[in-house]
């Protein structure tokens, strides 16, 4: 079912698929991202017996957009759509810059966590600095030191600029690509240059959630790329030492999306783990 819902005042694009057990998953990219990945790889377990709600973030795809894009105001979305689903524990999953959030929701809201999906993601900057380094090395045209600190630093002109910023990094997220992927991908985004801003400008940089990963008693499933240039192994490698019941699981020929790049080891592994933390009747 595809569907408006007002949540917080701000009208959320909400996709909500089978029945069961519910899975809420948080997509990544601010200003670039949508629901449409995650229902799509998620999606599977719909079949399955699982409830899962992807949905557009505020800010983001269709939904309305409205400030504030903080951590604080986007996981007080999840869970006042938990609620008025009349969702009981989930399983909150979360990729890329999701993962950043499926954590602060983790964290929050420790009582309606059955258990987390993290999928290439970090618990703070502290190895943004190899994402920069791969970038400039990978000799790509438009790359350049100046448009990653913008693109980075959150200081997109308008959307044109964050979509001739995005088209420079992008074939950096996979290990093998052809330009129809390439154009594919791009034809998808809706541009919300606006609160990708703010979310790189003002969220990023005090995001570090490394100390506190320690409380989080859920069961944690960590899923990673090899080459992920973005998010590179070692963040996911830390909160998986970090989180004491938690489980790396590293894809060996995926770069920052091993959902669509071994699609089939990544849906084995979520299915492995949902059975174990929220089984169907």
């Amino acid at each position: 079912m595809l569907r408006h819902i007002k949540i917080n005042e701000v009208r959320l694009f909400v996709e909500d698929q089978g029945q069961g057990p519910a899975i809420i998953t948080l997509h990544g990219g601010p200003g670039l991202g949508s629901r449409h990945d995650d229902a799509r790889s998620f999606g599977t377990f719909a079949s399955e017996g699982y409830r899962v709600v992807s949905y557009d973030q505020r800010g983001n795809g269709e939904s309305e957009g409205a400030e504030s894009y903080s951590h604080e105001q986007f996981i007080a979305d999840t869970e006042a759509l938990r609620q008025e689903l009349g969702l009981g524990k989930i399983v909150i999953a979360g990729g890329s810059y999701g993962g950043f959030l499926a954590l602060e929701y983790a964290l929050r809201y420790p009582e309606n966590v059955a258990g987390v999906v993290l999928r290439d993601t970090a618990a703070s900057n502290a190895f943004q600095y190899i994402a920069h380094e791969r970038a400039m090395k990978s000799g790509l045209p438009g790359i350049n030191q100046e448009m990653l600190d913008d693109l980075f630093g959150g200081r997109a002109k308008d959307n044109e600029d964050f979509k001739a910023m995005y088209t420079a990094i992008l074939p950096l997220y996979w290990v093998s690509f052809t330009q129809e992927d390439l154009d594919k991908h791009m034809n998808s985004i809706i541009f919300r240059y606006e609160t990708h801003n703010w979310a790189f400008s003002k969220n990023q940089a005090n995001y570090n959630l490394v100390d506190r990963l320690k409380t989080i008693q859920a069961p944690t499933l960590v899923l990673c790329g090899r080459h992920d240039w973005i998010t590179p192994l070692e963040a996911s490698e830390e909160i998986a030492r970090e989180i004491p019941n938690s489980r790396l699981v590293i894809f060996e020929h995926s770069g920052h999306s091993p959902q669509n790049e071994e699609r089939e080891k990544f849906l084995g592994e979520v299915r492995q783990f949902l059975k174990q933390v929220l089984p169907t009747n």
